[in-house]
């Protein structure tokens, strides 16, 4: 089978899910081609895939870079020359509804994974992403979806369950080479008493709450910092003013050895998002046999066993959220235990989302664009 993914987005993230997505499928025995931005984190790919950089682009998908005609016919030209057996489209990006329907002509069965159906707060892009989510919605032959409360909902707008497939986030953050290696990456974790906060400073992922939670937790200076902070961001539009003294911020970009020893080293990992739609942070967590604590927020409530593998707090509560940070940081054994309930629970949807992904490209190349649904 000839898979083709397309990324046409420069956003990091977007490229470790894509890369997850073509590295796992080329072991499997396909041939598999990746159409991105020349751009890319080429470190994340595996050196076995193709790769075709048509265009360039810098910016985010719905930017004005994306009017480019030129640039939009260099990408069609270049599937249409790959010929794949399946298109699947892994990041959103103006073209990407233009694309569909040009590549309708020819037959080839397109899977398309959304990642927000609601835009995140603040996000200049809200209206837009809502129209964008319709076409896709509308012309795709295939979704997938990484929560089941979203997959719930389309089907209850009436989106046939037969287009819609359910796949866990579960990639984790590292680049090719090192997700190569034939050992457990997690055999030599520790549990020491801090929390980890993971990924870009954005708004909407609650880092105000986090650190008003932070600031309750008893604290006296020969201790380690209560919460360690990673990620490149605007910290000054969250919090004005010097954070607590027991918060450490890495205001940076994180790269692979650095968060191998964050992950390694940290009692758990927190999510204090208020709009959130899912994460593949806590399946990184629980590779690493680590608790988490999320809000109920989107569909990271489904990732996590409440009092089995971490827990789940309410959004905007900084004090249940201090509360739960207390308890799970003072008792190492318990952060332990719910780390290897995290890991089971890794290993298990693995297995799962490898059976999903394999069963959705087989069915849509048998002839169906309506694939059968995958759970």
């Amino acid at each position: 089978m000839r898979i083709l993914y397309i990324c046409l987005s420069p956003t990091f993230g977007m490229h470790q899910y894509t890369a997850d997505l073509a590295n796992r499928t080329s072991s499997y025995g396909h041939e598999v081609h990746v159409l991105t931005t020349a751009n890319l984190p080429r470190d994340r790919y595996a050196p076995s895939l193709t790769i075709h950089t048509p265009i360039a682009n810098q910016t985010t998908g719905f930017s004005r870079e994306g009017i480019e005609k030129r640039d939009y016919r260099a990408v069609l030209n270049a599937i249409l020359k790959i010929e794949p057996d399946v298109v699947h489209f892994t990041a959103p990006h103006l073209w990407n509804p233009l694309l569909i329907r040009a590549l309708k002509g020819t037959d080839t069965p397109i899977i398309h994974t959304l990642h927000d159906l609601d835009p995140h707060k603040g996000s200049k892009f809200g209206m837009f992403i809502r129209i964008w989510n319709q076409l896709i919605l509308d012309n795709a032959h295939h979704i997938v979806v990484h929560g089941q409360t979203y997959q719930q909902r389309l089907v209850r707008t009436g989106f046939p369950p037969e287009k819609l497939t359910y796949i866990p986030l579960l990639h984790l953050f590292l680049g090719s080479v090192r997700l190569s290696t034939t050992h457990d990456l997690a055999t030599d974790v520790q549990y020491e008493p801090w929390a980890l906060f993971f990924g870009r400073i954005e708004r909407y992922k609650g880092l105000e709450h986090l650190l008003a939670a932070g600031a309750m937790l008893a604290y006296n200076k020969s201790q380690a910092p209560h919460i360690i902070i990673a990620g490149k961001g605007n910290m000054g539009r969250l919090w004005p003013g010097v954070l607590p003294e027991h918060i450490e911020l890495r205001n940076r970009i994180i790269e692979d050895e650095e968060a191998l020893d964050l992950f390694r080293r940290c009692g758990c990992l927190v999510l204090p998002y208020v709009d959130a739609t899912q994460s593949a942070l806590i399946a990184a967590a629980y590779y690493f046999r680590k608790p988490v604590i999320v809000t109920r927020s989107g569909a990271l409530p489904e990732y996590v066993q409440n009092g089995v593998t971490g827990f789940v707090v309410e959004p905007e509560h900084p004090a249940s959220l201090a509360r739960k940070l207390e308890r799970l940081l003072a008792q190492p054994a318990l952060q332990q235990r719910l780390g290897e309930a995290g890991r089971a629970w890794y290993e298990y949807q693995r297995l799962e989302e490898e059976k999903t992904l394999l069963q959705m490209y087989q069915h849509m190349l048998g002839g169906s664009h309506d694939a059968t649904s995958c759970q």
